[in-house]
C-alpha cells in the first residue's frame, strides 16, 4: 500500500526531464549548441528551467486544491487557502534575474514539499505520496543548483 504508483512514479520522473535538460545545458556547452539549433533558446539553460519550474509549481497547486476537496469545514477551508500558495508564489518570485529567480524556485519547492506533508498527514494524500514527492522534490532541487552557484 505505501508503494508508489507505478504511473505516477513514470510520469512524475518524466516530468523531470525540462529539470535534467536545463541542468545540463547550463553546465555543457555543446549541450546548450545542440539545444539551441535544434530546439530554440527557449528550451534551453536557465529559461526551460524558470518557466517549466513556475508551469509545475502552479499544477501542484491544482493537486493540493484536488486533496482539499476530500476535506470538510474549516480543514478544507484551510486546505483550499494552502493549496494556492505554490502557483502564487511561482507567479510573484520567478522574475528578476535566473540566480535570484533559480533560488526562490528552490524555496518555493521546498514549502511545497511542505505542503504536501500536511495534506499526507491529514490523510488527504495517497499512502505513498511522500515517497514520490521527496524524490522528485530532491531531484528538481539538485537540477536547479547550477542556477544558484
Amino acid at each position: 500500500m505505501n508503494q508508489i504508483s507505478r504511473s505516477a512514479l513514470v510520469l512524475g520522473l518524466a516530468g523531470l526531464i525540462p529539470f535534467i535538460w536545463g541542468a545540463l545545458t547550463n553546465m555543457v556547452p555543446s549541450a546548450a549548441l545542440w539545444g539551441q539549433m535544434n530546439l530554440g533558446g527557449r528550451f534551453n539553460g536557465p529559461y526551460v528551467q524558470l518557466y517549466y519550474g513556475a508551469v509545475i509549481l502552479s499544477f501542484m497547486s491544482g493537486v493540493l486544491w484536488g486533496f482539499a476537496t476530500k476535506a470538510t469545514g474549516r480543514t478544507a477551508t484551510a486546505g483550499y487557502t494552502l493549496s494556492v500558495i505554490p502557483a502564487l508564489w511561482a507567479f510573484f518570485m520567478t522574475g528578476g534575474g535566473p540566480t535570484t529567480a533559480g533560488m526562490n524556485l528552490i524555496v518555493g519547492f521546498l514549502g511545497l514539499l511542505m505542503l504536501d506533508w500536511h495534506f499526507w498527514r491529514l490523510g488527504l494524500a495517497p499512502p505513498w505520496w511522500m515517497k514520490l514527492r521527496v524524490l522528485l522534490t530532491a531531484i528538481v532541487i539538485i537540477s536547479l543548483l547550477p542556477l544558484v552557484y
